[in-house]
């Protein structure tokens, strides 16, 4: 071992010895030397421990002195990078979590009410003379669209809390969620976001986080869009002048699942097999169904699909998204090559659907890197690796190519 510095360095109270000393327990050490920048030692050696455990024992033995570990891998050998520990970062005002929260509640109420027939039922019976009746009535009409706020606002609540337990087991640092109002959106909201304040200890504790989310949000949209599917009602397409939801993999299943058929179904396929018209309508919305059947979907079912959505959009394996951090956690840093193949993809996107060129500009601009782990050595174990693959299935079922149309 090169031990030229052990006399030479020290960390204020803290000699390098004693830096060396408490790697030694988890590794036989080959080499340290000053780091640069605000590394302040790189020692090299091989782990005879479990690469989990001696990052855990490190890091807490390390923490009571200030210092974190960092590990990652040179060539073959394990590398420990010590570096100064960031102060806490603050995860927040709740106050401003409930504010956010309160808001998106009455714009996704409205936006119920905008997709509910009793809505349109109360308007008409309204005397909009009598300007006292105002405020009941706004009351009134919003209420109406409670069916679809409970529903949508339960499935971005569930995929957010799902992040947030998550992280909290595995002792990662984050906030609660924010939601985010859009009142003159078709769905009242734009989502929910939590941030993470820190970095995350391995790829297995990223995967739990990443997954814990869309898994969690799909398990109460998908009986969402069942009990939705089941209030609706099947009619006939006019011929025009109508909008169609979009249709991923997952949500024709549902519906074939209540309803006993694929829809929307078409007046007749003409020459066309059925197999290469479902192809080519899942894909770019055409031809449209106009005097064909459909399902005319209840408000539960639309924020049951909308929460599919916004799962399937979560999934987009780039930067910061969900699908991102698994894409990350199975293939390290080299996941980065794949980044133009799906900017791409969905720049394709948007010659059948303009608003894919928008997510390829966001994802383009803000998704160029993905933060490192505090410990690379630590790969995910053979269970974790078939949910993140599960998960890219999931991206597949889930994703519309189409999510609205205007026929």
């Amino acid at each position: 071992m090169n031990e030229n510095l052990l006399d030479e360095t020290n960390l204020g109270d803290v000699s390098t010895e004693a830096v060396v000393d408490i790697v030694s327990d988890v590794m036989d050490v080959v080499n340290i030397v000053v780091g640069k920048g605000n590394e302040l030692f790189r020692i090299r050696g091989r782990l005879f421990v479990e690469s989990d455990e001696a990052y855990d024992r490190l890091a807490a033995a390390m923490g009571r002195i200030g210092l974190t570990p960092l590990f990652r891998i040179e060539k073959s050998d394990d590398l420990v990078i010590v570096i100064r520990s960031s102060p806490d970062e603050k995860t927040g005002n709740p106050l401003l979590n409930i504010l956010l929260f309160a808001i998106t509640l009455v714009t996704v109420l409205y936006a119920g009410s905008m997709h509910s027939s009793e809505s349109i039922e109360i308007l008409r019976g309204a005397d909009f003379t009598d300007g006292n009746s105002s405020a009941l009535l706004i009351l009134k009409v919003l209420w109406t669209g409670w069916p679809f706020a409970l529903s949508l606002l339960g499935i971005l609540l569930a995929h957010e809390m799902g992040h947030y337990i998550a992280a909290r087991k595995h002792g990662a640092s984050v906030t609660l969620p924010y939601f985010i109002p859009f009142p003159s959106g078709f769905l009242g909201t734009m989502g929910a976001v939590i941030q993470m304040k820190g970095a995350i200890r391995n790829k297995r504790v990223l995967l739990d986080i990443a997954l814990s989310g869309p898994l969690a949000g799909l398990a109460v949209a998908i009986p969402v869009v069942v009990i939705g599917l089941h209030l609706s009602e099947v009619g006939p397409v006019p011929v025009s002048g109508f909008q169609l939801e979009g249709n991923s993999i997952m949500y024709l299943a549902a519906k074939y699942l209540v309803f006993g058929e694929l829809l929307p179904k078409p007046l007749d396929y003409g020459q066309v097999p059925a197999v290469i018209h479902w192809v080519v309508f899942f894909f770019t919305g055409n031809p449209g169904p106009g005097g064909g059947t459909d399902v005319f979907i209840h408000p539960v079912a639309l924020a049951g699909w909308a929460g599919m959505l916004v799962t399937g959009l979560n999934l987009i394996p780039v930067g910061q998204l969900d699908g991102g951090h698994i894409l990350y956690v199975l293939f390290g840093k080299s996941a980065k090559t794949l980044r133009p193949l799906v900017i791409a993809l969905l720049v394709g996107l948007g010659f059948v659907w303009s608003g894919w060129w928008i997510w390829a500009v966001l994802l383009y601009v803000f998704g160029q890197s993905h933060p490192e782990v505090l410990d690379e050595i630590t790969e995910l174990d053979d269970y974790r690796r078939s949910l993140a693959f599960t998960a890219l299935v999931l991206f597949f079922l889930l994703i519309v190519p189409v999510p609205l149309t205007v026929y």
